[in-house]
């Protein structure tokens, strides 16, 4: 089992920035690759950001490119989604999640097996 937990979320403005957390435990040492996921009200739950455990090699949704920076600190187990220059439509739950797959960085909410609680952001305009 692993627990994941968000943190970081909250009310921002247009242009603004967060940083968002999120605490691996649990059997971590089966951490493969962890991505960052958002859904907006009325709308599928949709890719944002992913990290390769070990390597620590990035993919990133192109609505973010260039304005989101994912990173993951290994001995402390967390993952983090810097967010800048953020805008209205950034505005959703945010949720991390694990995926036991370690080829690419997986997509698809299918392919995650464990997914955080969600952290709201808010972006006002």
């Amino acid at each position: 089992q692993v627990q994941l937990v968000e943190s970081g979320g909250g009310l921002v403005q247009t242009g603004g920035s967060l940083r968002l957390s999120c605490a691996a435990s649990g059997r971590t040492f089966t951490v493969y690759s962890m991505g960052w996921f958002r859904q907006a009200p009325g709308k599928e739950r949709e890719f944002v950001a992913g990290i390769k455990w070990r390597s620590g090699s990035t993919y990133y949704a192109d609505s973010v490119k260039g304005r989101f920076t994912i990173s993951r600190d290994n001995a402390k187990n967390t993952m983090y989604l810097q967010m800048n220059s953020l805008k209205p439509e950034d505005t959703a739950v945010y949720y991390c999640a694990r995926t036991p797959t370690t080829i690419i960085i997986p997509t698809m909410t299918r392919d995650y097996d464990y997914w955080g609680q969600g952290t709201q952001v808010t972006v006002s305009s």
